[in-house]
């Protein structure tokens, strides 16, 4: 069901994410003795410059399609935002208490791509790495595409497409581990399921009540 004029004030609720955004920043910090989280898979992932394009490109993808949820199926479009900010308040608490660092390749020779990762490096400390929410945010919004009926072929290929690119990319920038990510992908589906659990449980009710009714 398409969003209509009377649900123009949910997309207030994107205020949430700068808010999101802010805490980020305070806690991006190693004065909580940062740890590393490196495995033998990540020595063997190489640094691949030309992954900073996706990587940067999660920044349209995610607020794009949160847009995209809302105009389509508003449930849907709360309970996927509502994901990520559960989701985000639980990667803070973890980054207070255990905080994680990913050391940094030396950028060496030019080029565009390189000029790119410089920039997110600048402008982004190597704390608040476990669990990744680059990865937390964006399997969240492939979770959710498969709950928005009748949508274009298009976004059914898209979205788990360029989701899984921009996934992979943190660790091809080493913005994120492995454990990085897989914890985030854990953490997504589990409240994923449970956020969608009881919404199902209060659907149920809510059409049990309207037919006794």
């Amino acid at each position: 069901m398409r969003a209509k004029k009377k649900d123009l004030p949910y997309l207030l609720c994107l205020l949430v994410m700068p808010a999101l955004g802010f805490i980020y920043t305070l806690l991006n910090t190693d004065t909580r003795e940062a740890v590393i989280l490196s495995t033998q898979l990540d020595e063997w992932i190489p640094f691949v410059p030309i992954f900073i394009v996706p990587y940067i490109l999660w920044y349209a993808f995610i607020l794009g399609y949160l847009f995209y949820f809302w105009y389509k199926d508003v449930p849907t479009f709360l309970k996927t935002l509502g994901i990520i900010f559960i989701g985000e308040l639980v990667c803070f608490v973890i980054y207070f208490y255990f905080q994680t660092t990913v050391p940094r390749p030396e950028l060496a020779g030019s080029g565009v791509f390189l000029d790119m990762v410089q920039m997110i490096y600048s402008h982004d400390q190597p704390y608040n790495a476990f669990p990744s929410i680059h990865v937390l945010t964006t399997f969240a919004i492939i979770l959710g595409n498969f709950n928005i009926q009748d949508k274009h072929r298009f976004h059914s290929v898209f979205v788990p497409a360029m989701g899984s690119l921009i996934i992979v990319s943190t660790l091809f920038v080493k913005q994120h581990f492995v454990l990085d990510m897989v914890s985030s992908i854990f953490l997504t589906t589990f409240i994923y399921g449970i956020m969608f659990e009881l919404y199902g449980v209060s659907a149920k009710k809510s059409k049990q009540a309207y037919l006794e009714d």
